[in-house]
């Protein structure tokens, strides 16, 4: 009996310093090593829609209207790069959904918080998309769309731009919403620059426009939709998440 006591004590103690041991010399238990590995792999589960634009602080999110369904996104690689990536969001009850993405440039100097005259640089900030242009004759936009030749480049460019206006969105910074994208008009006075669009890429940084590859503009002008009340949400990603 005193046998069968003993070890009916051990047992319980070797139990309680296996599991739950309220022994305070020991420096790590068992939670904090892996288990066994599972013998049925989990099922993959989706990420939730985004209910914000990714990487975009309040900030920012507050300059989009309550309205808009859609907004291009374009994430500058940095605050003096000339490089971005151009994402468009679709907003479907609550939630922004991505439905496309392309490389893109943005101004040769980069991004700036306080846009002027010939700095090069793209300005940070979020603008409605109303008006539409191009060389080319209108794709199918929604878009109020000008075909006029005079939007060609200067010949007297590098050969490069020659067919950088083939397609153009007017971004409206500096402009009055609705008009054409060559419209002189500069509510906030010339020293704070305008004619800033979205059009065809060369390759290289812009003087303070968003270039995109031809098959990009082609897409947005056949599905932004006045009705969706578009914008564009640029600037560097330090600056967008601020």
């Amino acid at each position: 009996m005193v046998a069968m006591a003993a070890l009916g004590s051990l047992l319980t103690m070797t139990t309680l310093s296996a599991c739950g041991s309220t022994d305070t010399r020991r420096t790590s238990g068992w939670e904090g090593r892996p288990g066994p590995q599972a013998t049925h792999p989990r099922k993959a589960v989706a990420a939730p829609a985004p209910t914000r634009i990714p990487d975009v602080g309040d900030r920012l999110h507050r300059d989009i209207p309550a309205g808009t369904r859609q907004v291009l996104a374009v994430y500058g690689d940095g605050k003096d790069s000339p490089t971005s990536t151009a994402v468009l969001f679709t907003k479907h009850g609550s939630t922004w959904n991505r439905t496309r993405s392309w490389p893109a440039h943005n101004g040769k100097k980069g991004w700036t918080l306080d846009h002027r005259l010939g700095d090069e640089r793209s300005p940070v900030g979020v603008f409605t998309l109303t008006a539409a242009a191009g060389v080319l004759d209108d794709p199918g936009t929604a878009l109020p769309y000008t075909q006029d030749e005079g939007y060609a480049a200067p010949r007297d460019w590098d050969e490069s731009h020659w067919h950088d206006f083939d397609y153009v969105i007017a971004i409206d910074y500096n402009r009055v919403p609705g008009t054409p994208p060559d419209d002189a008009e500069q509510p906030e006075g010339e020293d704070k620059g305008g004619g800033i669009w979205l059009h065809l890429d060369h390759g290289s940084g812009t003087s303070a426009c968003v270039s995109l590859p031809k098959e990009a503009m082609e897409y947005l002008l056949r599905t932004l939709d006045p009705e969706r009340h578009p914008v564009v949400l640029m600037g560097d990603r330090m600056d967008l998440k601020g």
